[in-house]
């Protein structure tokens, strides 16, 4: 086991953490051999499950590695899929270089059970490495630490790698996953983030989790690594339970916090459908304006959302996904600022019309980008709280609109146009001289 890293200062810490808090917004890609079943075994599709098919169905190892015989993604095309991420906003993408099938995109010394051994052949990683270079889109892996089939894997099940193993060795695997994962940080430029997931078995201890991350932060000391790292995420909320555990920041899944986390970095990672893999069965999608929302939603309470697609074993994300990516670019194109290295709403309640995201600005100045979700109908716009007078006000879409602010009994009243300029969400800009709020909001 190694020794601890060596402790931060909070300047370094946050200057660490400087992209992750300005980027909002990134791209989860789930992608592997289960792409090919896509949901379905000997005939009966698997609800709500792709990724997860395996274990779903007890497939033996045996049986599930025969899939690397028809994971031929012919149409991929890295460079496409950085564009459309790029375009729709997002900063950063995030892809499965091995889910807890073990799988790995690349061609690992350390297993045949990749790429490699595919009719493809081709490393999935390195086109993606060098569009994400090319578009200033930052790499990132995630990275299984259960692994359903390397035989040294400590929860033995008759369907896993382990099966005919008597004595699985957790030092052995561990050192198989750190050879792995020094590859991954070896070959493919600049990593921003390790992304860990499956963590949650016994075999995997709180120990294993603080040495891991120690060993990674040695060897790349501005790695950000998430915190399913260690044993200390309490279930799908993501969060870290106490500050003994290992992990930068936390990771709730499929679920926004209703009031955010103040002072604690967070990342909500969430499907567009119902799974993670594709699935052919899984047309349950969410709209374009939900996915929207949700990011403001996010971003309003100081987090980063992760969203994702999963592509087909051809290697094309669904048209559903790029459909609704696009409409979130054209929303970005416009309202982009509003998001970006924004911080959290001043608020202490959320506003009943929207969401608000800020910005500080020079001479103690604040800008506020108020979302607005439901268009006042008599054309009065209240923002409670506020007691001071504004600088000024204007669309964000039409910076040379001047939009009259008077004060109100509750705060502050804008003057807006009759019908809103985007559906799903308007977004206004107030400069404030600056922020105060009243004293019995």
């Amino acid at each position: 086991m190694s020794g601890l890293v060596q402790a931060e200062t909070k300047e370094e810490s946050d200057q660490r953490m400087a992209w992750f808090r300005d980027a909002r917004f990134g791209m989860f890609i789930h992608w592997g051999p289960y792409s090919v079943p896509a949901g379905e075994w000997k005939g009966k599709g698997v609800k709500d499950n792709a990724e997860w098919l395996q274990s779903y169905e007890k497939i033996p190892v045996a049986e599930y590695t025969s899939l690397k015989d028809q994971f031929n993604p012919v149409k991929y095309d890295a460079d496409a899929w950085v564009r459309l991420a790029k375009d729709a906003g997002m900063k950063y993408i995030v892809i499965t270089s091995k889910h807890h099938d073990g799988f790995c995109l690349w061609d690992s010394k350390e297993t045949d059970w990749d790429i490699a051994s595919t009719p493809y052949k081709n490393d999935l990683l390195a086109p993606l490495a060098e569009a994400c270079r090319k578009h200033g889109v930052k790499l990132c892996f995630y990275h299984s630490i259960m692994d359903w089939h390397h035989p040294d894997w400590g929860k033995k099940e008759p369907w896993r790698g382990n099966a005919l193993n008597p004595s699985p060795d957790m030092d052995r695997y561990t050192a198989y996953m750190k050879a792995q994962l020094k590859e991954l940080l070896t070959n493919y430029g600049d990593i921003g983030i390790l992304w860990f997931d499956g963590e949650w078995e016994d075999a995997w201890t709180h120990e294993r989790g603080k040495d891991l991350y120690a060993w990674l932060r040695q060897e790349h000391p501005k790695l950000i690594i998430n915190n399913r790292v260690d044993k200390g995420r309490q279930g799908m909320a993501g969060m870290t339970k106490d500050d003994k555990y290992a992990g930068d920041y936390g990771t709730p899944e499929q679920e926004i916090p209703a009031n955010g986390l103040p002072g604690v970095d967070w990342e909500s990672c969430m499907t567009m459908n119902g799974t993670w893999g594709f699935s052919k069965h899984d047309e349950t999608w969410k709209s374009a304006e939900t996915l929207i929302r949700n990011l403001i939603d996010i971003a309003s309470k100081g987090g980063n959302y992760l969203l994702n697609v999963g592509p087909t074993a051809e290697g094309k994300i669904p048209a559903a996904s790029i459909e609704r990516l696009q409409a979130i670019a054209a929303w970005m194109k416009t309202n982009a600022e509003a998001i970006h290295g924004t911080q959290t709403s001043p608020f202490p309640e959320i506003p009943a019309w929207g969401r608000c995201t800020s910005r500080p600005l020079e001479n103690g100045k604040t800008r506020l980008y108020l979302h607005v979700f439901d268009w006042p109908a008599d054309g009065l716009l209240v923002v409670k709280g506020l007691k001071q007078k504004a600088e000024s006000a204007s669309l964000l879409a039409d910076p040379s609109s001047k939009l009259e602010v008077k004060p109100h009994a509750d705060g502050l009243q804008i003057q807006v146009p009759a019908t809103a300029p985007d559906a799903i969400a308007t977004v206004i800009v107030l400069d404030l001289p600056q922020l105060s709020l009243l004293d019995d909001f």
